[in-house]
């Protein structure tokens, strides 16, 4: 069963395995050609875009060029303007759209694709606001999330008008030009330009590109869960995580080795379990405005960590392992960014002078991925000074900061490369471990991302939540962000415990509390890696061992995550054989309108329902169980489909087991620990 065309008085039908894939008429032509010229203000990685749209042609007429059932071939015309459109069927699941105009100087494609006002929309990469896209329009560019992320709140307002960083409610370091639908298929434009996908119309979804794309994939399948697994293999599969990352916490700490041995030889005289250590640091600090910082020269300093390779040795003898930070820019006081501005390895501006950008308070410049010699530069820095020296991972950060107006040596549009970059910064990363012979012993967390990111990156976390409650940019937005990746084909992925931007400044006064750092890492201890941050003011945030309740809380919630290891490399498992995330959808099993639309409960792999407390001053919390038999794993208390008011208190977060669940006596048994 492949391609088949139909056409009715005037109307143009064509169905993929009896699916109906376009539909073309007249009065609402399927594909559109135009010109235009985009405008991109960058601050701070933030970005202000605007348009002046010159002409938008609707292809309304049409002819029939070749019909197969494996490939269907149209010219759509309008006023002398032409475009082919091949329709071509890749195997038994999935058909390429692909289109060639007859003059090059067109650069905005629209498509419009069958929908229903019905219809569950999900995934365009990493999303804090929403899960269910339909009815939204969802630009696609590469950012920074921006403070607060709602203009209807004085955080956001204050943010714009003082620093024009305040993001809306789609910025994202992480979009992606792609979406899973409940009517079981996904669809891909595979270019790297600015999008915008509009899902506001009840019968169909526009999709546009500055640009025109190379080709968009449709895949299908018979369930949103098989239709999943089909988005992350045409993505890539994530290799499975290490087995000592469930062995406990990743700690965050930082300030010298003489600071860090305190706490740690502390904390693990309380039996914290401590898998990792992760010291951001570890290359040097500058203290600005904005906090606590670091200095980007990518070499252990000594001044701070004292040959630090020999701690890192005995560490790992003790059963904690080690993990840094690395991004791709370059600090102007470092010696690396002597060697490589000598070589001219960093973004050249369009006076083919170095590209100096700034970050939050201080000047760096950005190496270019695109020149072989550069890439290969930075790749070698990170074997030789992160995993040389006995690093397990880092913080592979940043990656949204590339300007439109820049001259990279691959001589490609700095526009198309902005989108780009961060799938090459994810590569050189994997390169660096793949070529020491470490993967899946080392792992890597990167921030930003774009198409394809997933076949580089080992792991994905949030980025830098406000240390608050709010819906958009706090504790509860790590929730659509983990749900929104792994629909998008990315199934790792984890935050900060406790949320990382701290404010004291006109902008306003945001510290983290003791409440909301306990809530937050019972959110944590159910997803794939429980990771601490102490944020950008460490001495205005509440941290893990700043009393005793927070240290046995904290402490208790470690071991539940460490007693649940089976079922979370179960889903390692899952998610690197067949690409099923460790947090899914509920939509993803149960067809029901209610769960379509849940946002801030999720599913940890099949047999479990996470509904974490979100809000501050509260001990129990609304939560929807699908059509299914639930058993509260704290009471024993069994339920079936319904929306109850479930009592939480301290270190006992709304989680439910299914009754069928072969794992169910394992989580059963977490009241004990």
């Amino acid at each position: 069963m492949g391609l088949k065309l139909i056409e009715e008085n005037g109307r143009l039908k064509i169905f993929f395995k009896d699916r109906l894939i376009i539909q073309h008429d007249r009065d609402l032509p399927a594909f559109s050609l135009g010109n235009g010229k985009g405008y991109y203000k960058m601050y701070h990685g933030n970005f202000d875009i605007s348009e002046e749209l010159i002409s938008k042609f609707p292809m309304k007429e049409y002819e029939r060029i070749e019909e197969t059932d494996e490939r269907i071939k149209i010219l759509f015309k309008y006023k002398g303007i032409q475009a082919t459109v091949l329709f071509k069927k890749i195997d038994e699941k999935h058909v390429e759209i692909n289109l060639k105009a007859d003059d090059e100087e067109y650069n905005r494609f629209w498509i419009k694709l069958p929908s229903k006002e019905s219809e569950g929309i999900y995934g365009c990469g990493e999303q804090y606001s929403e899960v269910n896209l339909k009815g939204r329009k969802v630009p696609l560019w590469v950012s920074e999330q921006g403070i607060g992320r709602n203009k209807k709140e004085l955080l956001t307002f204050y943010a714009d008008q003082l620093e024009s960083a305040g993001g809306d409610w789609y910025t994202t370091y992480y979009p992606q030009p792609s979406y899973i639908s409940t009517e079981n298929y996904f669809c891909h434009v595979d270019d790297t330009s600015y999008m915008k996908f509009d899902f506001s119309h009840p019968d169909f979804n526009e999709l546009e590109c500055w640009s025109l794309p190379p080709s968009i994939m449709i895949g299908v399948a018979d369930s949103l869960e098989e239709t999943q697994k089909l988005k992350s293999k045409y993505f890539g599969l994530q290799p499975e995580l290490p087995d000592w990352s469930f062995d406990g916490v990743w700690l965050g700490l930082q300030g010298g080795t003489d600071t860090v041995l305190n706490k740690i030889n502390n904390a693990l005289e309380k039996d914290l379990k401590i898998s990792a250590l992760w010291i951001q640091d570890w290359e040097g600090k500058r203290i600005t405005a904005f906090g606590q910082q670091l200095m980007w020269n990518w070499e252990y300093e000594e001044s701070l960590y004292p040959n630090l390779p020999e701690t890192i040795r005995e560490l790992k003898a003790r059963g904690v392992r080690v993990m840094g930070y690395v991004n791709p820019f370059l600090a102007l006081e470092g010696t690396l960014y002597k060697e490589a501005t000598e070589k001219g390895f960093t973004l050249q501006n369009g006076n083919g002078e170095e590209y100096i950008v700034e970050v939050t308070t201080f000047p760096v410049t950005i190496v270019d991925l695109t020149n072989p010699d550069a890439y290969n530069w930075l790749k070698n820095i990170i074997k030789k000074n992160l995993i040389g020296i006995g690093f397990s991972g880092w913080m592979a950060d940043f990656g949204e900061y590339t300007p439109v107006d820049c001259q990279p040596f691959s001589k490609e549009a700095a526009e198309k490369l902005h989108n780009k970059f961060p799938v090459l910064w994810a590569k050189l990363n994997r390169d660096a471990v793949e070529e020491t012979n470490n993967l899946g012993e080392i792992v890597f967390f990167t921030r930003s991302g774009y198409s394809f990111s997933q076949r580089y990156s080992t792991s994905m976390w949030h980025g830098d939540q406000m240390v608050d409650w709010s819906l958009d940019d706090g504790l509860a937005s790590v929730i659509p962000a983990a749900l929104s990746l792994g629909l998008s084909g990315f199934g790792i992925s984890h935050s900060d415990i406790g949320g990382y931007t701290t404010l004291q400044n006109e902008i306003g006064n945001v510290t983290r509390t003791k409440e909301l750092f306990m809530r937050w890492t019972e959110l944590s201890t159910f997803t794939p890696i429980m990771r601490t941050h102490e944020g950008n003011m460490p001495q205005s945030n509440y941290q893990f061992d700043q009393c005793p309740i927070t240290l046995k809380h904290f402490k208790r919630m470690v071991d539940i995550h460490v007693a649940i290891k089976d079922y979370l490399k179960a889903l390692n498992r899952e998610n690197s054989r067949h690409g099923l995330p460790f947090m899914r959808h509920l939509r993803m099993y149960y067809d029901d309108t209610r769960c379509r639309d849940v946002k801030y409960q999720y599913l940890l792999g099949r047999d479990v329902l996470c509904a974490p407390v979100i809000e501050e001053k509260t001990e129990k919390r609304t939560v929807f169980l699908p059509d299914d038999e639930w058993i509260h794993i704290w009471s024993g208390r069994e339920y079936k489909k319904g929306e109850y008011e479930i009592e939480a208190p301290y270190g006992q977060p709304p989680v439910f087991v299914r009754k069928a669940s072969p794992y169910k006596a394992l989580f059963l048994k977490l009241k004990e620990v």
